[in-house]
């Protein structure tokens, strides 16, 4: 699989932008975190480990890389917008509790299965899925 770098860089060139160092910061940082990140906390995690990245930059990097099919909005509530790397990584899907907004990621053959014969039935060819539950958790059910 070609690195990420090389993919974010031919995108970049592709729309005559450049891939500078505060860009190669932003796509670092988010490759380094697991799972779903929101802008904001990535930002404030790029700053305490000293790198010098605006809110403009990093918010616009994003959007790039969402472009490019790196990474993907993932909206698990109407406060805040929620990204997550997809780029050469397995299906990982989420169930959100609608009471305490707590986030439960989870794979499943199965659900990948049903995507690949649904996509075969239809003569596509499958290449990632996302797939969000909204619950109610357990807490939930006690408040």
């Amino acid at each position: 699989m070609v690195p990420l770098c090389a993919v974010f860089r031919r995108f970049l060139k592709s729309k005559d932008l450049k891939y500078t160092i505060e860009r190669a910061d932003v796509l670092d940082s988010i490759i380094a975190r697991d799972g779903v990140f929101e802008a904001e906390e990535l930002l404030l995690e790029m700053r305490r480990r000293g790198h010098r990245v605006s809110k403009a930059t990093t918010y616009r990097t994003i959007k790039l890389l969402q472009d490019a099919g790196i990474i993907v909005q993932a909206l698990f509530d109407s406060k805040q917008a929620h990204y997550q790397l997809i780029y050469g990584e397995e299906p990982r899907d989420h169930m959100v509790c609608m009471k305490t907004g707590r986030l439960v990621g989870f794979q499943s053959v199965a659900l990948t299965k049903l995507r690949n014969q649904i996509c075969t039935e239809l003569g596509w060819t499958p290449v990632g899925h996302r797939f969000q539950i909204y619950a109610v958790s357990p807490e939930g059910r006690k408040l």
